[in-house]
């Protein structure tokens, strides 16, 4: 199948990679060939478009792995109950019943921040030297947010992106 040929941008690519997700993922109700397909064609469509980008080839290499991590760490923690992914900015935050399952969410490449009480993910061109001090409503205000929930229904999974 060709799931990415009607996207011209990243943005294209990445919202119909989430599309895709919610569908075929295993956790939600999909099987494992299919979604290993689309992760096959999704990297090769994230590729394209960063190509299509006039990026030097570092840049478009540096898109390309980063979409990647952060999918990877999405799908390692999606399945975890009592939780709420949120992508704030270009940073995901956990919050919810984490204690738990830390240990999965720091294998997953998760951090806790201790004042906000949340666990982030942020790939290394997104490193800052200090904390913030924002709280998390304040950072919602400045980037907005898309939160990734897990609703089970019938013992199928399904996620749910709703943006703020």
């Amino acid at each position: 199948m060709r799931w990415f040929d009607d996207c011209r941008t990243l943005e294209e690519v990445k919202a119909k990679y989430k599309q895709l997700a919610k569908q075929y993922h295993p956790d939600l109700g999909g099987d494992t060939a299919t979604m290993q397909q689309v992760n096959t064609e999704y990297a090769y469509a994230t590729a394209k478009a960063v190509k299509g980008a006039n990026m030097t080839d570092e840049q478009a290499e540096n898109e390309i792995l980063s979409s990647e991590a952060y999918r990877n760490a999405i799908e390692q923690v999606i399945h975890l109950e009592g939780i709420t992914i949120e992508l704030l900015g270009v940073w995901l935050w956990v919050t919810g019943s984490t204690y738990p399952v830390r240990a999965t969410l720091k294998a997953a490449g998760f951090m806790f921040a201790p004042k906000k009480l949340a666990w982030y993910f942020r790939t290394a061109e997104y490193k800052v030297s200090k904390g913030g001090k924002k709280s998390l409503d304040e950072i919602r205000d400045k980037y907005g947010s898309e939160v990734i929930q897990q609703h089970r229904k019938r013992s199928k999974s399904k996620a749910i992106y709703k943006r703020n």
